[in-house]
Order: C-alpha cells, then sequence, then structure tokens
C-alpha cells in the first residue's frame, strides 16, 4: 500500500480541526502532520506532539537545508511543515494529512506536487462570521482581520482539488471520509449522512 498526502485548509473558523478529529478518531492509523515552530509553548503544549519547538536560528538552518515542505512568518514566529516526518510516514503506507494555511498550500502544491489539496468552505461568510464570535476568543479588530483573510481564502478555493462545504458536521465528516477512504464502509447511520452529503 502507498501512503499518500493531503493537504487540509481553509479559513480560520470553519471548522477544520473539528472535521479533523471526528476524522482521526474514526480513522487513527492516519497521520496527522506536526508543525514546527518558533513560538514558545503555551501551557499544556508537549514538543513533538503538539509541536516541534525550535529556536529561530535552528529553524532558519532548516529552510536553508530544504527540510520544510513549507513554511511562512505569522505574528513575529516562524511555522513549518518538516519534509522528513511526511516522507518516512508516506513511505510507511499511511495518509497523512497537512492542516496549513493557504500560502502553505500554494508552497506544497510546488514541492509535493502529488498530494490532494482539499478546501473547507463555510455556508457563507455570515456563517463563519457568527461561528468566529461563539468562540468568544477574538476582539472587533481581530474579528474584522479574520473575516478579511476569508474573503481572501475563499476566492482561492477553487485553485484546490476538492472543496467541501462544512454546512452539516456529520454530512461533511461523511463526505471527508468518503475522498479520505474509498473503501471505507460505513455504518448505517453514517450511510445515511453520506448519501445527503453527496446528493
Amino acid at each position: 500500500m502507498s501512503g499518500r498526502v493531503v493537504v487540509f485548509t481553509g479559513p480560520s473558523g470553519v471548522g477544520k480541526g473539528t472535521l479533523l478529529r471526528a476524522v482521526l478518531a474514526n480513522h487513527p492509523e492516519t497521520y496527522l502532520s506536526i508543525s514546527a515552530t518558533t513560538r514558545s509553548p503555551r501551557d499544556g503544549e508537549v514538543d513533538g506532539h503538539h509541536y516541534y519547538f525550535m529556536a529561530r536560528d535552528r529553524f532558519q538552518q532548516l529552510v536553508g537545508a530544504g527540510e520544510f515542505l513549507e513554511w511562512a512568518e505569522f505574528a513575529g514566529n516562524c511555522y513549518g511543515t518538516p519534509r522528513q516526518p511526511i516522507q518516512d510516514q508516506v513511505a510507511q503506507g499511511r495518509l497523512v494529512i497537512l492542516e496549513i494555511e493557504l500560502e502553505g498550500a500554494r508552497q506544497v502544491r510546488q514541492t509535493f506536487p502529488e498530494a490532494v489539496q482539499i478546501f473547507v468552505m463555510p455556508p457563507s461568510l455570515e456563517e463563519l462570521e457568527s461561528r468566529i464570535r461563539l468562540r468568544g476568543q477574538d476582539g472587533e479588530g481581530a474579528i474584522a482581520q479574520r473575516l478579511a483573510q476569508a474573503k481572501v481564502e475563499i476566492e482561492a478555493a477553487d485553485e484546490f482539488d476538492i472543496q467541501i462545504i462544512n454546512d452539516d458536521l456529520e454530512r461533511a465528516v461523511a463526505q471527508l471520509e468518503a475522498i479520505l477512504f474509498p473503501s471505507f464502509e460505513p455504518t448505517p447511520a453514517e450511510a445515511s449522512s453520506l448519501a445527503g452529503a453527496v446528493s
């Protein structure tokens, strides 16, 4: 069995993490890529589990050596996807998912063109704004910034191989599983949900 790489992206607040948690719960053999970062660990974060935490000079050394499939800088910190763990997992025949931002997805398209690219869409910008507000994590300025960025990202959705609209969680999970695991046999409830997703 040959491994595969799937790039998974979409605007902030669209529910990417929730979708992935559901899929990983059903398919624990799937490998979710771990990013490297120069930011400090937050409370409860574990090196090698949540991120690979490293000093900026070490990160830049790896950039120079071509050791990242993609990398970018956000809010003064660098983030990147280490190449070697991905190649190792693919060599073992595993499905590897990269949950990354739009610019990172574009970089992977150049460095790993065989990767399948999936974009998660909100039902509407109004619904996306509602979800972001419900999280209660951002002030008005940050919300406006996230929505402006979301518009840019949504306009790029056609660059991706597949678009999934996350309007109903069960249906979106079933649709994602049908794409990632075409031979997966769903339960009757999942099959019903899947029928609604592809109708």
